[in-house]
């Protein structure tokens, strides 16, 4: 029936994340700049005819009805079936779960964009760039960039994105081991909502004059995750004697650029012990990006 073994789900960065104000109904606008990486969960699909959704693995503290996987696959299944006037097939997924959850690394999200455009292909349903990324809005803002596939600079809720050179260099991510409930940071009364608004233009800009290195704007969640969890601001501090650290999304994973992959090792070595960290690089582009060109619309 078709199977993809070993597909990765990468994880994210945001180089800066700035909350610029807040809409009627609630929701922040954001102006940020997500960058990929090639480290994450690792997943298996493999088509099954009955048109069951199936996680064979456990993921601690998440059921399989409330895996962002299996609720993506069943949007497609339903968009499946409205185009091509037939039951979608099923899939078996097995999940290789390495991102920790409530890290601010995307993991979910990213699982779930890779389970998307995975199933895509081998379902043959058809559904283009565009269409995948509609589809998967109301999974939460992160997910549609995973299928955007590429850096990019965000704004609005973080649903409106445009293609962006990154940095091409080396990162090192800690760990702190504290899960950081996102609605907690975005509640929050000290929470900074009016920083000015950026263009990608400033942002390239940046990249030009320090020679690739990110560390342009700040993470105005960052303060308040501080505050809240005191494993996050003894990472942060730590991390800052090598580079400009900063916070990832709403937490708690931290981070800083490095200029190579020697130096990322000095870094963890001197680490180790302390926290769980890791090396990895910038990535331009998601591994399955290239599927979406490849899946025809079959009626």
């Amino acid at each position: 029936m078709g199977s993809l073994h070993g597909c990765l789900a990468p994880a994210k960065l945001n180089l800066f994340l700035h909350v610029t104000g807040r809409r009627a109904d609630g929701y922040h606008l954001l102006q940020t700049v997500f960058q990929m990486l090639d480290h994450g969960d690792m997943l298996d699909f493999d088509v099954r005819p009955d048109g069951r959704i199936v996680r064979t693995t456990e993921v601690p503290g998440v059921p399989a009805e409330q895996d962002l996987i299996v609720r993506a696959l069943r949007l497609l299944q339903d968009a499946y079936q409205a185009r091509h006037a037939r039951p979608a097939p099923g899939m078996d997924v097995a999940i290789h779960k390495i991102l920790p959850m409530g890290g601010g690394l995307g993991g979910g999200s990213s699982d779930a964009a890779t389970a998307l455009l995975a199933a895509n292909q081998l379902w043959q349903a058809g559904f283009g760039q565009e269409e995948l990324m509609a589809l998967a809005l109301p999974l939460g803002a992160d997910v549609p960039f995973f299928i955007f596939g590429e850096t990019a600079f965000a704004e609005g809720v973080g649903e409106a994105l445009q293609a962006v050179a990154g940095p091409e260099v080396w990162f090192v991510v800690i760990e702190p081991g504290v899960a950081v409930p996102t609605p907690a940071i975005f509640s929050a009364e000290g929470l900074t909502r009016n920083t000015k608004a950026v263009t990608i233009s400033d942002f390239s800009r940046h990249l030009i004059v320090n020679n690739g290195m990110p560390g342009f704007g700040k993470n105005d969640l960052q303060a308040v995750a501080v505050a809240l969890f005191p494993p996050v601001a003894q990472a942060l501090e730590w991390l800052q004697q090598y580079g400009d650290a900063r916070m990832t999304g709403s937490g708690a994973c931290v981070f800083c650029a490095v200029a190579s992959e020697a130096e990322a090792d000095h870094v963890l070595a001197l680490m180790a012990g302390v926290w769980k960290g890791w090396k990895a690089r910038s990535l331009k582009q998601h591994p399955l990006k290239s599927l979406l060109h490849n899946s025809s619309k079959v009626e």
